[in-house]
């Protein structure tokens, strides 16, 4: 098929003649213009909000792509496919725009005075020269023989770590500024080699980002070889649209599928096939004919006395493994001509095969099957660390309990794992320091030197989302909001909304409605200022950059603000709204007066009228009148105005003194404590003091509540329901029944227990309290005439004891008497009285031989009960010490395993 190409020339702008890279760059070009400059010219800035370039920028682009349109034949959308993942790059990075590109790492703008490194692996990102050169030796410093292009990680040697500034296709160093090619280009073909190893360069002027397809017309032929075209180079593999009809695998059925790359889809034509060993047949796919099935085969072997213990298979059943070289199970000992079904038997020398650890051999006889697996013989063993040896099994690894103390790579935390041998692990914490953009954290693993820049880009937008841009993250703070053509979705809140013209879309507060307001007042007029109704609330305001500050502009009225007082001329009555007394007034400004009349309420009693000249009342509603004019009809209406009850004016009428002369319901000796009223008296709430019927408290009740009650209901609230504070009349013992009224029962009935002694109180007895009621009176005594302290004491007689007793004291006094006749006067004068009386008792106390003996083994067993005491305070604080340890190790194992969550 015949294609017509045409050759596409576009015009290139003009360049300088003489460019000086010192003279300032012109101010009408985009490339070179400030933040500055660019925030101060609003209609360029809008230019680039709303996503078209000025025509200066689309001169730069058809400059780029000049020497590629010329080559290209003349299919727009082939051109457009090819070169929109570089159009979308220039776009992307703000080379065609005001707006300059950012440093990733310094997050500095890139002017075009800036040496820079673009990464040619994946990202093509642009960053300063000392910025990327800082981060390779940083990175370096890892222990990594490559360092990682901040943005998208692709690893560069130590080799390529930039040393001078290039162009972007890499011809010239240290470019001159041209403010006429694009900025960091030399203006030059680019001459890279294309993608795909065709052996063509790249036809653009040097460029950043990705170069596009290859351009060059080539013969070439479809996927399956029926047709050829000319096509270009980057596309010369197509698909012609036609069945593929190359023969499969399976030799049998050809592929079905259009004209494709690659290899054929396996056979997917159903047919029956038999198994392996053709017992079983299935309906299957022709790529999967070939299969097995799950019967065993049950075949002889070669040597015909065993069975092939194989699954389903194709072909003989194989020799016997069993057949030729027979040998014990350690391989000794050999036995020649032994059937195949026959058992070898063991030799009985020792084993001798290598067990598992690759160290030892097996010390058993020889014996059929597998040796032991772990391997038990006692060797010294050290653990990893080095601090500890050991005697244990071989096949047990030794550690000890020495956690590591090292520093891990990332130069912030300890290894702290157990029996390390100085190959500590990578730190498994996460870094989650603060990235350079200040929204972000760190998400790698815990590292050395500085973190990568943040590889997110910030969209900026306007409110409604229709006009946006991208930006690296962090420098969105530079940024201004893009202007947006859109109309405004937001609806007015005030009664023009259908009436009031639309605006664009922005930011902050709608402007005002300037329609008339005519809203109805409360009166009933209509507002003739400007419209003040409600406003919507402002959407947030762009604050990523901070704006210029504006000159107010006076506003005639505030949006939102109610609406002025009414002007017309209504009736106002008077305070007591007496009939006559009527006074034409503003209507913002009416409000009722005084006139000469007596007030004339009825007071709150409802007996008397109030005498006091005209006021106002406290809560008070006016109906005032006023004539409005309408359109069509005059009308009459009544306004209610409720008054300031705050205002100094309102004062009450006045009170009635006279004293309340009703009777109380229900009749009590209290009278009435409120004035003259009209209605019902309240009840009395004055209170009355009861005291219970044993006297121990007082109760209080309302007056109402007690005489409302009958005389059995009195006496059971009277009672205090605890127990009776009486004293029996002729026990010293209270009474022992519930607080009650009337008389105690009596004390003959009083079982409390009394302990009855003797006359010289050695007998002691405990009698019932009845029972010593009943001896007094049985003896002619009166029990009231006894004191507390002498109830019971001479009841009982005194026994052998008691004499005994009586005589010892007698003869110890003879004995005293004697003594103190004996021992002369004059030696008692000498002597003071308190020393007398030391020596007497030490005389006294005389320490016998066993009480000797037994202060000592009392000694002893104090001495060793103390050791002992110390020796356990011992024994468990060391233990707790270790007790202590292994409990630390094992909440900071626990805090670990919450930090790295199981993967």
């Amino acid at each position: 098929m015949a294609t017509t190409t045409t050759t596409t020339t576009t015009t290139l702008p003009p360049r300088n003649p003489n460019p000086n890279p010192n003279s300032p760059a012109p101010s009408d070009h985009p490339l070179l213009s400030s933040s500055s400059a660019s925030d101060d010219d609003d209609d360029a800035s809008d230019d680039v909000s709303n996503g078209d370039a000025d025509p200066s920028s689309a001169a730069l682009e058809r400059s780029i792509f000049a020497s590629y349109l010329r080559t290209s034949p003349d299919d727009d959308d082939a051109i457009d496919d090819d070169l929109s993942k570089l159009r979308s790059f220039l776009s992307s990075s703000s080379l065609l725009r005001r707006r300059l590109p950012s440093c990733l790492i310094c997050l500095d703008p890139l002017r075009p005075s800036h040496p820079v490194w673009s990464c040619s692996a994946s990202c093509h990102a642009l960053f300063h020269l000392p910025c990327i050169q800082s981060w390779a030796r940083q990175s370096l410093h890892l222990r990594s023989p490559d360092w990682p292009c901040p943005k998208c990680r692709s690893p560069y040697p130590k080799t390529l770590i930039p040393k001078s500034y290039f162009c972007f296709c890499g011809k010239v160093q240290d470019p001159p500024l041209d403010p006429w090619i694009l900025p960091h280009s030399c203006g030059e073909i680019c001459g890279r080699p294309l993608a795909g190893e065709c052996g063509h360069t790249c036809l653009l002027l040097c460029h950043p980002g990705p170069c596009p397809p290859c351009p060059v017309l080539a013969s070439s032929q479809c996927f399956c070889g029926r047709r050829a075209d000319v096509r270009r180079c980057a596309r010369r593999r197509f698909s012609c649209g036609e069945p593929c009809n190359k023969p499969l695998p399976c030799g049998s059925h050809r592929c079905p599928t259009t004209c494709h790359d690659g290899p054929c889809l396996p056979c997917r034509v159903r047919g029956t096939y038999k198994c392996a060993c053709g017992a079983e047949e299935q309906e299957r796919i022709c790529a999967e004919r070939e299969f097995r099935c799950d019967r065993p085969c049950g075949g002889t072997l070669a040597c015909g006395r065993h069975e092939c213990g194989r699954g389903c298979h194709a072909g003989a059943c194989g020799a016997c493994p069993l057949q030729g070289r027979r040998t014990c199970p350690c391989g000794k000992k050999e036995h020649l001509g032994l059937s195949c079904d026959a058992q070898v038997p063991t030799c009985g020398s020792t084993c001798g095969k290598m067990l598992g650890c690759g160290m030892h051999r097996c010390p058993e006889r020889c014996h059929r099957g597998a040796c032991v697996e772990n391997c038990r013989i006692v060797v010294l063993k050290s653990c990893r660390c080095g601090s500890m040896k050991k005697e244990v099994p071989c096949y047990q690894d030794l550690t000890c309990e020495r956690k590591c103390q090292r520093v891990r790579d990332c130069g912030r935390h300890a290894c702290r794992r157990r029996c390390c041998g100085g190959d500590c692990p990578p730190c498994p914490e996460i870094c989650d320091r603060k990235l350079r953009c200040n929204n972000h954290k760190c998400p790698s693993p815990c590292h050395r030197g500085a973190c990568s820049p943040c590889p997110l880009m910030v969209s900026i937008s306007c409110y409604c989302g229709e006009t946006r841009f991208e930006v690296p993250c962090g420098t969105e703070k530079n940024q201004k909001p893009p202007k947006c053509s859109k109309r405004c979705f937001i609806s007015r809140l005030c009664r023009h909304k259908s009436e009031c013209r639309p605006h664009k879309c922005h930011y902050g507060a709608c402007p005002p409605c300037r329609m008339t307001c005519g809203e109805e007042l409360p009166c009933g007029h209509k507002c003739r200022e400007r419209c003040h109704g409600p406003i919507p609330p402002p959407n947030p305001e762009f604050t990523l950059k901070p704006k210029k500050k504006r000159i107010g502009r006076s506003i005639e009225c505030t949006p939102g603000s109610p609406c002025p007082p009414c002007r017309e001329i209504v009736l106002v009555s008077c305070f007591g709204q007496h009939i006559g007394e009527e006074r034409p007034l503003v209507c913002s400004t009416k409000k009722p007066f005084p006139c000469q009349n007596l007030c004339g309420n009825l007071l709150p009693c409802g007996n008397h009228y109030c005498t006091k000249s005209c006021h106002v009342l406290k809560s008070q509603l006016f109906v005032l009148d006023h004539n409005e004019k309408h359109e069509n009809s005059h009308q009459q209406e009544s306004i209610i105005l409720p008054f300031n009850a705050q205002s100094p004016l309102a004062e009450p009428c006045e009170e009635c003194y006279l004293p309340c002369q009703k009777d109380r319901e229900p009749s009590c000796s209290h009278p009435c404590p409120l004035r003259c009223h009209s209605d019902n008296c309240p009840p009395c709430k004055v209170l009355v003091k009861r005291a219970c019927h044993c006297g121990a408290m007082v109760h209080v009740f309302e007056c109402l509540y007690y005489n409302s009650m009958s005389d059995e209901e009195q006496q059971r609230v009277r009672t205090c329901s605890g127990p009776c504070h009486r004293k029996l009349p002729n026990c010293p013992h209270l009474c022992s029944e519930i607080c009650h009224p009337g008389q105690c029962p009596s004390s003959d009935r009083c079982l409390k227990k009394v302990n009855v002694r003797c006359a010289c109180n050695t007998v002691k007895r405990e009698w019932l309290c009845q029972d010593v009621v009943k001896a007094y009176r049985n003896a002619g005594r009166d029990p009231k005439d006894v004191s507390k302290t002498q109830f019971g004491v001479g009841l009982l007689p005194c026994g052998v004891d008691c004499k005994r007793k009586v005589k010892v004291v007698d003869s110890e006094l003879h004995l005293r008497k004697a003594n103190e006749i004996k021992s002369p006067v004059v030696e008692a004068a000498d002597v003071p009285k308190r020393r007398k009386r030391r020596e007497r008792v030490q005389e006294t106390k005389q320490i016998s031989k066993f009480q000797e003996i037994k202060k000592t083994i009392w000694r002893c067993l104090l001495v060793m009960l103390l050791f002992i005491v110390v020796v356990l305070i011992a024994y468990f604080g060391y233990k707790g010490i270790f007790w202590l340890s292994d409990r630390m190790n094992e909440i900071e194992e626990q805090r670990m395993r919450k930090r790295l969550p199981r993967i």
